[in-house]
């Protein structure tokens, strides 16, 4: 009588021999191919006129017993920690920094925007274009934005990715002198510097970016002169609730968010109905986090 059960385990006929697996299992631990992954094995093994399995059954006996341990002789790639939590709870204590491209009218050749912020108020606090990219321009930016922003020592952090700019022997040396504590984003991962990402989409997809190349760094300057004069005089932001970047950097958000506030709660006041659930909330955000904890990490610690 057949089985007709649907729990039937049916091997399929082709499957491994017990001989089989331990010849595997003897070759990926072998003194000459111990350091070698399954993809580099089963070829010098074909090299030498021997079939054993196919790459994908090394694997699942591999897998099975444990052996898909870093095998290379090479270095095993280091772990890289999150930077560490920054919050910023007024203007002038958290800055973030990158640099991007800007075409120019001759192929292959770019123009450099340097682009410094403030997390908390999210004005734009300096920047400069150049046609190349160097630690030394970067110090002299920081420089003049210590300047004009009366920045104290110990007093800003200043946020960038790991370019050759951002750790330039030049750079950091400045920061020091400065009194600015440097920080860094993990190698490759843009999630970590999110605020100069955000940015310079905004920069770029403004309907005013050039559709063409700029023709030099003469008309870069003035087109980024006038995107940084309303990104921070007119631009709404959402992230602030939507007041201008110099608004919230001079402190002028709490009065303008209190009286649209007060403008609101009046209107439901008057006319209910009009309400269906609570009105929108418009009080002031305190604090900023760049690559704050999860809260299992909070926990743990």
């Amino acid at each position: 009588m057949t089985d007709k059960r649907t729990s039937t385990i049916k091997r399929p006929p082709n499957r491994l021999t017990e001989l089989e697996r331990q010849r595997i299992i003897t070759t990926v631990n072998s003194a000459e191919y111990g350091h070698l992954p399954a993809s580099k094995i089963v070829p010098k093994l074909l090299d030498n006129g021997i079939w054993i399995a196919s790459e994908s059954s090394f694997y699942r006996v591999m897998k099975t017993h444990n052996l898909l341990t870093h095998r290379e002789k090479v270095k095993p790639a280091k772990p890289m920690k999150k930077p560490k939590a920054l919050k910023a709870v007024r203007a002038n204590e958290v800055y973030t920094w990158d640099i991007t491209y800007l075409p120019t009218s001759v192929k292959g050749q770019f123009l450099y925007l340097y682009l410094v912020m403030d997390i908390f108020s999210r004005k734009v606090v300096g920047w400069q274009i150049h046609d190349t990219q160097l630690s030394e321009l970067a110090a002299d930016l920081m420089k003049d934005i210590c300047s004009r922003e009366h920045i104290k020592r110990e007093q800003v952090t200043l946020h960038s990715d790991n370019g050759s700019p951002m750790k330039g022997a030049t750079l950091l040396a400045t920061l020091q002198e400065l009194g600015i504590v440097p920080s860094f984003s993990r190698p490759s991962v843009s999630n970590d510097n999110p605020y100069s990402e955000s940015l310079f989409k905004t920069l770029k997809y403004r309907p005013e970016y050039p559709e063409k190349a700029f023709e030099d760094i003469s008309a870069a300057r003035e087109w980024v002169s006038g995107f940084v004069d309303w990104y921070n005089n007119e631009h709404l932001h959402s992230g602030i609730k939507f007041v201008t970047p110099n608004q919230r950097h001079s402190g002028l958000d709490k009065e303008i968010l209190a009286k649209r506030q007060q403008v609101n709660d009046a209107a439901k006041l008057n006319n209910p109905s009009r309400w269906s659930g609570k009105s929108r909330d418009w009080s002031m955000i305190n604090e900023v986090n760049l690559n704050p904890e999860k809260k299992e990490e909070m926990r743990a610690a």
